[in-house]
């Protein structure tokens, strides 16, 4: 354990991580379940910091489920190894903040701008959908935005999300929606779903929707459509007067695995990470759907995506306890 963790725990006079899950239960609130819930091959780890941050909410009795978000990122900065990329970018605070963000009424619409259309993605939104509007006045929009129809296609049927099918004309740069395919019941039904073409077909779809919030994740085609989508998208939103916050997740070492990132290993944070910085306000450290890759950049075991799922989802629950 280390001293970031003992010092937080101290603060609400508790001795360890176990201490503070019999705390959270007391509280009807099983963090460790949580994340669990929102990607079962999610590392111990992951269940303790969330467990560590929800303790802390609890305790400080936070006022409403945007500053129970923000706690929650002081639990999980903890477990940031030191040194590390997740460190130095504050990827714990990070992911609260983001949280925070959905939970605020300033924000409309949310999306995961994927590579191609995740699991990892479908594991965040779920959660979102599920939790975000009981602590929102106004409904917030969640939308998967992903390179490929067919896997947009598909990743709406498994999950019970609404595929929405869009044609680009590349004549005069307008979106045309064709028709939408409702999959499910419920919150679930209420994700969009949808798959581009290409770049500005993407592009066309982060307007029609309004975007004002977007993750990005990483995969074997980074270069090719999220980062582009979104420095493009920034730009051209601002040139309208009108905010976006951009978040990279993804990249924080070397990659060598795949021509894309043209990484010269360890030492090299690679091309998939250097893009995530040309357009973002907030850049998170490994894969946004894998745990050993975040674990990898000294930080815990779970997705960026499903993090923001279990973020958003664990603040709320901490508000309904204390406020209603």
């Amino acid at each position: 354990m280390n001293s970031k963790i003992e010092s937080l725990l101290s603060q609400i006079h508790l001795d360890s991580i176990e201490q503070a899950h019999q705390y959270c239960l007391q509280h009807g609130i099983n963090a460790k379940q949580w994340v669990l819930d929102t990607q079962p091959i999610a590392f111990d780890n992951a269940g303790d910091a969330y467990t560590l941050g929800t303790a802390l909410a609890l305790y400080r009795h936070a006022s409403s489920a945007v500053e129970a978000a923000q706690i929650l990122g002081e639990g999980l900065q903890a477990f940031c190894k030191p040194g590390s990329v997740a460190q130095q970018r504050q990827v714990g605070l990070g992911h609260g903040a983001l949280a925070a963000r959905l939970l605020s009424e300033e924000t409309q619409c949310f999306a995961f701008l994927a590579g191609h259309e995740s699991f990892a993605a479908a594991e965040g939104a779920i959660k979102i959908a599920q939790n975000a509007n009981k602590a929102r006045q106004t409904p917030l929009t969640v939308i998967l935005n992903g390179l490929g129809k067919d896997a947009a296609y598909l990743i709406a049927r498994i999950n019970g999300f609404t595929y929405v099918q869009t044609q680009f004309d590349y004549d005069t740069g307008e979106l045309n929606e064709v028709k939408r395919r409702v999959f499910g019941q419920g919150e679930r039904s209420q994700i969009l779903c949808y798959g581009a073409d290409d770049v500005r077909e993407g592009v066309a779809i982060m307007h029609a929707a309004q975007v004002d919030v977007s993750i990005t994740g990483n995969s074997t085609n980074p270069t090719r459509f999220q980062h582009p989508v979104a420095g493009i998208y920034k730009s051209e939103r601002y040139r309208q007067g009108k905010t976006y916050f951009s978040v990279a997740s993804g990249g924080g070492t070397g990659r060598t695995l795949h021509p894309d990132n043209v990484a010269a290993g360890p030492a090299s944070y690679g091309l998939t990470d250097t893009m995530g910085r040309m357009h973002a306000d907030a850049q998170f450290a490994g894969s946004s759907s894998v745990p050993a890759h975040v674990a990898m950049m000294g930080f815990i075991g779970m997705g960026n995506n499903p993090m923001v799922g279990a973020s958003v989802g664990l603040a709320v629950a901490i508000d309904q306890h204390l406020n209603h």
